[in-house]
């Protein structure tokens, strides 16, 4: 029972610090030092028993081992927007795009430069490095508010793209060696959830920037923006081909290297940006040195908060709460979705809730008969609910370190389009299950 509270109570109160604003290379430590001591799990190495786990260990050990995984992604990530923005790549971007689209589809313009890069296999985190620039440029040309930007990241990142069939982001491969399926596992059913997950997320993220921009809200200008729409930019195919080049080279490496397709791909991508944008580059060496502190930053915020999670999952109530998640009654799809959903809200990763839920619901529903691909691609997008709260690494980095924004102008439209379009997905999809497609 104390180990409970103390899970409940953590997560609750690193939601709610992350809100107000809280380090979190604070407030990660604070919070999993409270599931350590309701867990009796001992806070320092010299302290715990042999062979049993230690809070600086534990928080250590998941930290530097996504530091491991992913440093040269976040760096190359950065540097890549960094240069795109410095050389003036991105507002060429958005000056082709708003002089097509016009002002009024900028926020349309950044969801669909997401969408292509994720479902091309550029990862999430990347993603928002690289169109950042551009939202930014689209966003003041729109005279839009400026909160809005992560929203709008986001939901073309890790909504219809993310968790889609075919999608070569992680949260849709996870499955596999699990179930036996393919990427592409009831593709029908998950084209007509994406397509609902897209227009609907859509409507809502224009109908609140309508809303904002009848409350007087407008683009602010910040000490650090790029001023303006420059005139000396590039070509626009010049400005295009980087960010082509970065999706050709991950989707054609993707099956070979994996995850460190990613780093050829970002590399590739800035040197296409120096090749054809030198002409255009102002201050390249402060642009490189910017992106890496910036990559610093992000990496360790994201970095914190799977630290926290690596705690939590010593817990006895983790424990107990995955048991009972995969124990739940019902149809065993929708038992599966909710599971992975509450794991990965738990873990504040998609990712984290499948890897946790995989190894132990796959082997009981399929010696059930569940429909294999049915699974997949329901624990697939439930994945991609509850994941997105407050504390999520992705949305901390996106909406901190990325666009500088707080949680509390920014978070509430993320979750909007983040958390509950994901969610009505879900419903959409069991539902074309339930009806046999």
């Amino acid at each position: 029972m104390l180990s409970a509270i103390g899970l409940v109570l953590a997560l609750a109160l690193l939601i709610a610090l992350t809100m107000r604003g809280w380090n979190l290379f604070i407030a990660t430590p604070l919070c999993a030092a409270i599931v350590a001591l309701s867990s009796g799990i001992a806070l320092l190495p010299p302290l715990a028993i042999e062979g049993a786990p230690d809070l600086v260990g534990a928080y250590m050990g998941g930290f530097t081992r996504f530091i491991a995984n992913w440093f040269f992604m976040f760096l190359l990530g950065s540097i890549f927007g960094k240069l795109m923005e410095d050389s003036g790549a991105a507002d060429a971007i958005a000056a082709f795009v708003m002089r097509h689209l016009g002002a009024s589809h900028a926020a349309l313009a950044v969801v669909l430069a997401c969408a292509i890069l994720t479902y091309g296999g550029v990862s999430l985190f990347v993603v928002a490095f690289s169109v950042y620039p551009a939202a930014l440029a689209l966003f003041r040309a729109a005279d839009l508010p400026r909160r809005f930007i992560p929203a709008a990241l986001a939901f073309g990142s890790v909504t219809f793209t993310m968790t889609s069939a075919g999608s070569p982001e992680i949260q849709n491969w996870i499955p596999i060696p699990y179930l036996g399926t393919s990427p592409w596992a009831a593709w029908e059913a998950s084209l007509v959830t994406a397509i609902v997950m897209a227009v609907l997320g859509q409507l809502w993220l224009g109908w609140m920037l309508k809303r904002a921009k009848a409350r007087g809200e407008r683009f602010v200008e910040r000490e650090g923006d790029p001023a303006g729409l420059r005139t000396d930019l590039p070509p626009f195919w010049a400005a295009l081909v980087p960010t082509v080049v970065v999706l050709v080279v991950s989707f054609l490496l993707h099956e070979r290297f994996g995850v460190s397709a990613l780093i050829l791909a970002l590399l590739a991508g800035c040197l296409a940006v120096a090749l054809l944008c030198f002409r255009t580059f102002r201050s390249p060496g402060a642009a490189i040195a910017e992106g890496s502190t910036g990559a610093l930053v992000a990496i360790g915020n994201t970095a914190a908060v799977v630290g926290f999670g690596a705690v939590a999952k010593l817990s006895p109530a983790f424990d107990a709460a995955v048991d009972a998640f995969i124990q739940m009654p019902g149809a065993e799809v929708a038992s599966a979705a909710l599971a992975v959903s509450l794991i990965a809200a738990m873990t504040g990763s998609a990712s984290g809730g499948q890897a946790i839920a995989l190894p132990l619901l796959a082997p009981a529903f399929l010696a059930q008969g569940v429909n294999a691909e049915q699974l997949h691609r329901a624990v697939a997008i439930s994945s991609g609910v509850l994941d997105s709260l407050p504390h999520n690494g992705y949305v901390v980095t996106t909406i901190r370190a990325i666009c500088r924004e707080t949680h509390k102008d920014a978070y509430l439209p993320v979750g909007a389009l983040t958390v509950v379009v994901p969610g009505i997905g879900l419903l959409v999809c069991l539902g074309l299950f339930a009806l046999g497609l």
